[in-house]
C-alpha cells in the first residue's frame, strides 16, 4: 500500500483506534501499551491514518492509558491534533462502546483498530457486535515470541467465551 500524505483527500484510512494495555503502578506503559502505540504512530507517520484514537481508561494505575498513550504518540512526532483519547473504558467492550461517540462526532468511517495480534480475534468480535466498523492492523512483537507473548494468546483464547457471553447480553438487553 502507497502511503498518501495524511492532509491528503485519498489518505485510506480516517483514524485508527488503537486499543489500551497495562500502565505499571509507577505510571511507565507496559510493552504491550508502547508496542501498540508504535504500531499506530507507524500508521499515522505514514499517511495511513489521518487520527489515531487512543482507547483506555485508569484500570491499574489512576493515570488513564489514553493519556499515557497520547504522550508516547505526541513524543513520537504525531502532533497533538491528530491524538484523540478516549478514557472511559476498562476492558475491551468498553473501547468499543465509548469509542463509538467520539468516532460519531468526528465524522470517520474509514477505521483501523490497533491490538496485539492474539487479542484480535476478540477485539474483531466485540467492535462487530458493539462498536463501529473496523478494519484490524495487529502489532506483533519485533522479537522472536517469548514465553509471556504464548501465554498472551492462551489467555485470549480463554477469554474469548466469557467475552460472547457477556457482548450477547449487552445486545439482546439493547
Amino acid at each position: 500500500m502507497s502511503a498518501a500524505p495524511v492532509d491528503s483527500p485519498v489518505a485510506p484510512f480516517d483514524a485508527a483506534i488503537v486499543l489500551g494495555a497495562m500502565v505499571r503502578p509507577d505510571g511507565s506503559p507496559s510493552p504491550a501499551l508502547v508496542r501498540r502505540v508504535e504500531h499506530g504512530v507507524r500508521l499515522a507517520a505514514g499517511g495511513h491514518v489521518r487520527h489515531l484514537l487512543m482507547s483506555g481508561g485508569p484500570v491499574r494505575h489512576a493515570t488513564p492509558e489514553a493519556h499515557v498513550m497520547r504522550d508516547l504518540a505526541v513524543a513520537s512526532g504525531i502532533p497533538p491534533g491528530r491524538v484523540h483519547v478516549e478514557t472511559s473504558s476498562v476492558n475491551t467492550i468498553g473501547n468499543a462502546l465509548m469509542s463509538r461517540p467520539l468516532v460519531e462526532a468526528k465524522g470517520w468511517k474509514r477505521l483501523l483498530v490497533v491490538t496485539d495480534a492474539c487479542h484480535m480475534p476478540r477485539t474483531l468480535y466485540v467492535f462487530r457486535r458493539l462498536g463501529p466498523a473496523v478494519v484490524p492492523s495487529a502489532a506483533w512483537p519485533r522479537t522472536l515470541p517469548a514465553r509471556e507473548w504464548y501465554w498472551a494468546w492462551l489467555r485470549e483464547a480463554a477469554a474469548l467465551p466469557w467475552t460472547i457471553i457477556r457482548v450477547e447480553r449487552l445486545k439482546h438487553m439493547a
